[in-house]
């Protein structure tokens, strides 16, 4: 007989992805979404893109009659509804906490009434802050917060005591995490409640700390959705990307289709259980060279970045995965490279319109001092 699985927030861009990797490998698939207008747009109604064969139910993971509603026949869940967005956690506390912390806690206190066999939910890598950093002798340290002074000078990289630059370094799982904005503590929150809820009632759990993730189904409109989504909805509109600090930063791009595979190995291996993974590319990229490769593969090349050289408080400098052990533990092997992935992507936002509100949500930064 067929397992049954629910994701919460399964009508968004991850969600809907890994609906089709999970139905592929016959299971039944349930998903619970609120259809927010900020992911979905004013017209909230179940997106085209989300297959046919997912049970869709409409309603908040706050909800607690809908959450258990959402249970019934369930053998697994994996919860990915979270407001998503570092610049926007950092004045919308009071939404973000509640989605992402009480929805949280919400869910688990119905999956005690009602347990699983496996709970996966969905981490970030801001969760570490700052990666880790090689100095000239080659220590391995982390990075640390920057010097507000400094990054109103423009001097974006960290230096050791001596003043010499740090290396960027991959960034495993032990890294300790440093939270620098309210997205990241609520996400921070979401995996260890549920690491913690699932061991003290035998509930299988695993953290899936997702780096910057792209792909086909992103809301392009949305204006703190990830980097990729956000540049693709103003070369589309005519309009040059808006780059923080100089662009030099670095991070980890990771397909969408590579999050799902990830993310089916983690219901199906048991040597996960109470454990957090990292699922990236292994693979670390400037910003400003995604948004040049970006503009490529549109045919928009003649749109340059534009460098803002300012700071957005809860940013940090380089971030990039290291996936020896989701590897090694679930098997998980990147199929997708970024230059595959960009042309799907590609393809597919030729049949997409996408309302620009980047230079809205940059004021709505402005205005509170959240850019320096």
């Amino acid at each position: 007989m067929s397992k049954t699985v629910l994701i919460t927030g399964g009508a968004g861009f991850i969600g809907s992805h890994l609906a089709n990797e999970l139905l592929e490998r016959g299971y039944n698939v349930k998903a619970l979404d609120n259809l927010s207008e900020q992911v979905h747009g004013k017209n909230c109604t179940r997106p085209d893109y989300l297959n046919e064969e997912v049970e869709l139910i409409v309603g908040d993971v706050r909800d607690p009659e809908k959450v258990k509603q959402a249970l019934k026949g369930v053998d697994a869940v994996y919860h990915y509804a979270a407001m998503v967005g570092v610049g926007q956690s950092m004045y919308q506390i009071n939404e973000y906490t509640d989605v992402n912390n009480r929805g949280t806690a919400v869910l688990l206190e119905a999956l005690i009434n009602n347990p699983v066999e496996k709970l996966v939910v969905a981490s970030s890598m801001s969760i570490y802050g700052e990666g880790l950093y090689r100095d000239k002798a080659g220590k391995i340290s982390p990075g640390y917060e920057r010097d507000l002074n400094h990054l109103k000078s423009g001097n974006w990289e960290l230096m050791d005591a001596n003043g010499d630059l740090l290396t960027p370094y991959p960034t495993p799982e032990t890294k300790t995490p440093s939270l620098a904005s309210v997205y990241a503590l609520s996400k921070y929150d979401q995996e260890r409640m549920c690491l913690m809820i699932g061991k003290a009632y035998n509930i299988p759990t695993v953290a899936l700390r997702f780096f910057n993730v792209y792909g086909t189904n992103q809301a392009l409109s949305n204006p703190y959705t990830g980097v990729l989504a956000i540049f693709a909805s103003r070369l589309l509109n005519g309009n040059a990307p808006m780059i923080f600090e100089d662009g030099r930063q670095q991070r980890d791009f990771v397909s969408v289709q590579d999050i799902a595979q990830a993310s089916r190995l983690a219901l199906e291996t048991k040597a996960a259980e109470y454990e957090s993974f990292n699922v990236g590319s292994g693979n670390a990229y400037t910003v400003v060279e995604i948004a040049e490769k970006m503009a490529r593969v549109l045919g928009k090349e003649h749109i340059e970045a534009e460098i803002s050289g300012k700071y957005r408080v809860g940013d940090i400098r380089h971030c990039f995965a290291d996936i020896t052990k989701t590897k090694e533990v679930l098997g998980y092997q990147p199929r997708i490279s970024l230059e595959e992935g960009l042309v799907e992507l590609a393809t597919w936002l030729e049949g997409q319109t996408a309302e620009d509100k980047v230079a809205h949500a940059k004021n709505e930064l402005m205005t509170r001092g959240l850019t320096v």
